[in-house]
């Protein structure tokens, strides 16, 4: 899938060590649908040499290409965003949806809110 919108947010890198050795990851999140009353933003993820690949600046207009996977933690499920494919995009995108081949809905929300939760990241 596909979607276009303006880098909002950039929060710190995560770096950890796990059974194949150390790892990183970037969460980006878009606005996708500016001209809306109510704008929708989505939080994607690169793993690893991507993120240097890409070189992602906030304020920066991207299409990104990407895969939605689900997976189950201690009884719950989470969704996760990854992008496999980033590039510019000129900030012309539809006024309605924002969307290049996905279709409108809310952003999912991919880790809970709450500071009780146990997850290792």
């Amino acid at each position: 899938m596909e979607v276009s919108g303006k880098v909002v947010a950039m929060p710190p890198v995560q770096t950890g060590e796990g059974r194949n050795g150390p790892w990183k990851k970037q969460e980006y999140v878009i606005e996708h649908d500016p001209n809306s009353q109510y704008p929708r933003k989505m939080m994607f993820t690169l793993w690893g040499e991507k993120i240097d690949q890409y070189h992602i600046q906030e304020g920066q207009f991207i299409k990104v290409s990407f895969d939605i996977d689900c997976r189950e933690y201690m009884g719950r499920w989470y969704n996760d965003i990854r992008a496999w494919k980033v590039e510019a995009d000129d900030g012309s995108m539809p006024a309605e949806t924002g969307f290049v081949q996905a279709s409108p809905m809310p952003a999912p929300s991919l880790l809970p809110n709450d500071e009780t939760s146990d997850l290792p990241f």
